[in-house]
């Protein structure tokens, strides 16, 4: 950087933002340029380009840009301007220092919504009904976890680091459950919602839903010397597959290894699968009431040697037509605990 600092122009570029935000910044939060010369415009120094990636950092994470702004504020000069060389947009931002007060990345309460892993979205509705109004925001309610909040920011942005990083801390500090129900799910549904609204943002669930799926495939898996005695896929059609990769890994993360086949598994491929793999227990996910074909469970059923747990998830399936012996999931938490219980 040259020794007279950055346009606003340049300071936005480097950061990835618009320069309409780095005004916002400077109106609102204090947070503009300082060195100024008569008859030029204001120039952003090296410090001020370190309040404003910690700005940057904070608010991705969830922070309100009040208290983001208030904390860059108090961020420590620097003299080098090697603070300011470009990063490596593969590699996650390094993690900030907030104040104690923020629960970034703390345990998930008590009242944490399991069952909204399987049952909160209706029939006919990946990720739920849509509110009055359209937006450009991801609307998640005044009480949404601050995680949440920065993925949703983050996701908007289409900023996959920022996802992964958020994603990678909910995980590694909080368990895949917490991070599921409190982090991941709430941003989905907003998304779908705003969906429903505008018919627009495919591009930000696309790109979310990639970073999750990547995150969820990075928690460690048990030894290879232990079977998999649970056989996880989805029905036939069936192209949602986000609740099973997390119901894997929750697995995981607990040392039950499974087999998640995967999207539109056709039932002579299942059948197939479970006759030569010989699993404990069965997971068919149904997230639309056109793929819940009972059938497909009762095929399971009749076999000569079926398995002791054939589950049904999703609200896709009809649950007052399933057959008896089926098992009906009604939340990651219940969903862990059965296969968990059925491969033991």
């Amino acid at each position: 950087m040259a020794n007279d600092g950055l346009s606003a122009g340049a300071a936005a570029r480097r950061l990835g933002v618009a320069v309409t935000t780095l005004r916002t910044w400077h109106q609102r939060y204090g947070l503009g340029p300082s060195r100024h010369e008569p008859g030029h415009h204001r120039r952003y120094t090296v410090e001020d380009m370190v309040r404003l990636q910690v700005m940057q950092r904070l608010t991705a994470q969830g922070v309100s840009p009040a208290e983001a702004a208030a904390w860059a504020r108090r961020s420590p000069s620097v003299t080098s301007p090697d603070a300011l060389t470009t990063p490596d947009p593969a590699a996650p931002p390094d993690p900030p220092v907030p104040p104690d007060s923020l629960p970034l990345f703390g345990d998930a309460p008590a009242d944490s919504p399991a069952g909204s892993y399987f049952d909160d979205a209706p029939p006919g509705s990946y990720f739920g009904d849509a509110p009055a109004g359209g937006g450009q925001t991801i609307a998640l309610g005044p009480r949404a976890d601050p995680a949440a909040r920065g993925l949703a920011r983050a996701a908007m942005r289409l900023d996959a680091p920022a996802m992964r990083y958020i994603l990678e801390s909910a995980i590694t500090h909080r368990g895949v459950l917490a991070a599921w129900t409190k982090v991941m799910m709430p941003v989905l549904i907003g998304i779908g919602e705003r969906y429903e609204v505008t018919e627009r943002f495919v591009e930000v669930e696309h790109l979310l839903s990639r970073s999750i799926t990547e995150v969820l495939s990075t928690v460690p898996r048990p030894p290879r010397d232990i079977t998999p005695r649970a056989l996880l896929a989805a029905t036939d059609e069936e192209q949602h597959t986000l609740p099973l990769e997390a119901l894997a890994a929750a697995l995981a993360e607990n040392g039950v290894p499974s087999r998640l086949l995967g999207a539109r598994v056709p039932p002579r491929a299942l059948m197939d699968a479970v006759a030569r793999t010989g699993p404990a227990v069965v997971v068919l996910w149904s997230q639309l009431p056109s793929t819940g074909d009972v059938a497909q469970l009762e095929r399971l059923l009749d076999l000569p040697h079926p398995p002791v747990v054939v589950a049904a998830a999703g609200p896709g399936w009809p649950v007052g037509a399933l057959p008896p012996p089926v098992t009906p999931l009604n939340g990651l938490a219940e969903a862990l605990r059965i296969v968990s219980a059925a491969c033991a």
